[in-house]
């Protein structure tokens, strides 16, 4: 049973953003991007109530901006999602989710550093250049089942 309700327009969208944000970290780096994107969709909390699609997780305007700068910037509009980031995202969308993702809801690239918290939320952990952050113990529940 896949983690959400998806289509093939839903896989398409997000291999695209999942290689606009994280091409340049490889597969891995595309699948934990991908990850959160489908927590985001999961999540009943936080930012994130009443989002549950992936459209309207890569489309979400938070304080006057897209979510993902992949979408601010236009990237995510440049290439066609190949078959190999198709694969990927569907594998998110199916059942793959692995730490430091495996919780999260936030990711940037800080180029420095990662911070021990990021607007109020913890570390979870980093993966070459990206540094994932998980909501604060009790605050979202639904993100862990």
């Amino acid at each position: 049973m896949p983690r959400i309700k998806y289509t093939n327009s839903d896989v398409d969208l997000m291999a695209r953003m999942m290689r606009a944000e994280a091409e340049g970290e490889g597969k891995q780096g595309m699948l934990y991007v991908g990850n959160i994107i489908v927590n985001r969709a999961n999540a009943d909390c936080l930012d994130f109530k009443n989002i549950r699609t992936i459209p309207q997780v890569i489309y979400q305007v938070q304080g006057g901006n897209y979510s993902f700068e992949a979408v601010q910037k236009g990237n995510v509009f440049y290439n066609r999602a190949r078959s190999a980031e198709k694969r990927l995202a569907k594998k998110n969308l199916d059942y793959w989710r692995e730490h430091p993702a495996k919780y999260g809801l936030w990711y940037f690239n800080p180029y420095g550093p990662c911070p021990q918290t990021w607007f109020g939320q913890p570390f979870a952990g980093q993966y070459k250049n990206h540094c994932f952050y998980e909501p604060k113990a009790g605050t979202c529940a639904s993100v862990y089942v």
